[in-house]
């Protein structure tokens, strides 16, 4: 499976602490950015990730910002991305589970590295259940 992780300014600690540990848990990742905390929108970084997710370049996608509510805005836009917005590990397995989501989105200034790190992990790994009637919500979605 390849991950795409980006981030905005807000976004760009934490990314970096997640990015960190995808490389020592050996996932496939590309960093889409930004690399520093220079100011920058992250509708761009954003748009960047859906899209490449939208098109089939990658199966997920991680998405920070300051609060994740933005990155999972913009993301949505795109057809066949389902971005969640995750705050515990919960939803972010609800989100696999269910949803079957392919982009988690997060925020910065929200979650300590820990418990982001707890959720990217518990999203990376739950399966979607293939129950009839989640696919059917999950077809509901995508038309």
């Amino acid at each position: 499976m390849k991950i795409l992780i980006g981030a905005d300014h807000a976004g760009f600690e934490l990314k970096e602490k997640v990015r960190t540990h995808l490389e020592e848990q050996g996932f496939d990742y590309e960093d889409f950015g930004t690399y520093s905390t220079e100011s920058c929108d992250y509708n761009d970084v954003a748009k960047r990730v859906a899209r490449a997710v939208s098109k089939g370049d990658a199966e997920r996608g991680i998405l920070i910002c300051g609060t994740g509510l933005g990155m999972s805005i913009q993301a949505n836009k795109f057809k066949g991305v389902r971005a969640a917005h995750v705050h515990d590990v919960l939803s972010a397995r609800l989100t696999r589970e269910h949803n079957d989501s392919n982009i988690l989105t997060m925020g910065g200034r929200i979650l300590g590295a820990g418990l982001a790190i707890a959720i990217a992990d518990a999203w990376l790994t739950t399966p979607f259940s293939e129950d009839s009637r989640h696919r059917r919500r999950v077809e509901k979605i995508d038309a």
